[in-house]
């Protein structure tokens, strides 16, 4: 499991520095694809692996199954990503900059992955800073008018809920200087066992900052203003990462402090809030997917609606809800990097991100085509595709719960979700042929594995789910709702 550790750490670095240092764009595309194969084999066994936590570097550092989980999502889609941006960058026919992208590829990875195993609230935040601030440049890497913008947009917005996740982190430790004294160590563990003697208004204020700073970061609604024109505008790779990836981690540090505030047990405020911020995200994400035209940008709001759907699960609690969203986390990953594969292969062939210019895909390219489409099913919910099943158990959880009026909401948004959805891809699919011959490039075979690769486990953990991972998923859930389960 250490050397698991290290590798999983190490292998983006050795990417950057090779990146950097040779300066050859074939050699870096490989380097990456490399470091993302290493990552992913170092991930897999882990969450299956840590029962209990492991710490490292004098405890800033430390592996549990519920960081080791979303690692798995991170490595999982930086494979992905990877091996699609070999195909994907190659088109862009600017070899000169590839070094560059790959080395912020990685290191835009390795910032992730570190972000989930530090052991530390203030550390926490500025790990989350460094994935703001390497993504970054990675959404403004085309450098059009519209990715530049987004880009500003992005780390303006971010960096101000961020900067409300700072003071929420600041109140916390005062809270918790009160009864350790000026000077203590700021982990999860400690704020965790002391936050019973801690004072209520300060842990609820410090909590609600952090949920808005870190929540901006997930895309909730109404914080959520930068995430349409991020994922739109970057490369189709860098989407996929900042969906599949980037969110769960933000996600990741919501959770562990809704568990300090748990364990003082405050009342339902914590809960209730995470729940209606995950309503309000599904309904938002609900009014914009039904009227979009953009391709990406509906992606984009998907992904608001599915971080509202993860709220909504770690709101509801219980081992149901976490096993819910937890499943929906690696569901989510792997669909939603597939959409934008899909996406990012429609782009280049019509030459436009406006779905109304879209049309007759299947004729153009019937295997990545039909890939897009079984993807577009699997992304709203419907069986027998993994989001089904995460989505239903977290629902169930919210029926069982005392929560029935947000899952009969979140019910009746999700079937015209379904409804508004596919409309979109009925339109692109068996609409009226396009005026003028598609002239672009058509998907080689980097940009269509991918899109197997993450519809084959997305149909399998539809149809069956493994007993070990529910064993992981009730481990994780014990450890985040601890005695009072």
């Amino acid at each position: 499991m250490t050397l698991c550790f290290i590798v999983l750490l190490i292998a983006p670095l050795v990417a950057v520095a090779g990146a950097l240092l040779i300066r050859r764009p074939r050699i870096a595309e490989y380097l990456n694809l490399v470091a993302s194969i290493t990552v992913f084999a170092a991930a897999v066994p882990l969450p299956f692996l840590v029962q209990t936590p492991l710490f490292f570097w004098h405890d800033y550092l430390f592996m549990d199954a519920f960081g080791c989980w979303v690692a798995l999502c991170t490595a999982v889609v930086y494979l992905l990503a990877s091996i699609y941006a070999v195909g994907y960058m190659r088109l862009l026919n600017e070899d000169n900059k590839l070094p560059g992208f790959y080395a912020l590829f990685a290191g835009f990875a390795w910032t992730m992955l570190l972000a989930v195993f530090v052991n530390n609230i203030g550390m926490f935040w500025i790990a989350i800073e460094l994935t703001t601030l390497v993504s970054t440049f990675l959404v403004g890497f085309e450098r059009a008018a519209e990715s530049i913008e987004a880009a500003w947009k992005y780390i303006i917005v971010v960096s101000a809920g961020i900067t409300l996740a700072l003071l929420g982190t600041v109140l916390l430790y005062w809270g918790g200087s009160l009864i350790l004294g000026p000077s203590y160590d700021m982990t999860w563990q400690v704020l965790r066992e002391v936050a019973p003697q801690m004072n209520p208004v300060l842990l609820k204020l410090g909590f609600l900052l952090v949920l808005a700073g870190y929540g901006t970061k997930v895309g909730l609604a109404p914080m959520h203003t930068w995430l349409p024109d991020a994922h739109s505008e970057g490369p189709t790779p860098v989407s996929a990462m900042l969906s599949g990836a980037l969110l769960n981690t933000a996600m990741l540090g919501i959770v562990r402090f809704l568990a300090i505030v748990d364990a003082a047990n405050i009342g339902s405020l914590p809960h209730t809030t995470l729940v209606v911020l995950g309503i309000f995200s599904v309904f938002i994400g609900t009014l914009f997917i039904v009227r979009q035209e953009g391709v990406k940008r509906l992606m984009a709001y998907s992904s608001v609606e599915h971080m509202g759907i993860l709220a909504l699960g770690f709101g509801f609690g219980g081992v149901l809800g976490i096993a819910g969203a937890l499943y929906h986390m690696l569901n989510h990953s792997l669909n939603k990097s597939l959409m934008f594969f899909g996406a990012g292969n429609s782009m280049r062939r019509y030459g436009t991100k406006e779905m109304p210019a879209i049309r007759r895909v299947l004729h153009e390219f019937p295997v990545s085509g039909l890939l897009w489409l079984a993807g577009a099913v699997a992304i709203t919910g419907a069986p027998p595709f993994g989001l089904f099943l995460s989505e239903f158990s977290i629902l169930r959880a919210g029926f069982a719960g005392q929560n029935l009026w947000a899952a009969i909401v979140t019910l009746t948004l999700l079937i015209i979700i379904f409804i508004g959805f596919l409309r979109h891809f009925a339109a692109m699919y068996f609409g009226r042929r396009p005026e003028a011959t598609p002239q672009g490039a058509i998907a080689s075979a980097w940009c269509v594995v991918p899109m197997w690769l993450a519809l084959v486990p997305l149909l399998i953990m539809g149809l069956w789910w493994p007993d070990g991972l529910m064993r992981v998923f009730d481990g994780i859930a014990h450890q985040l709702i601890g005695p009072r389960l």
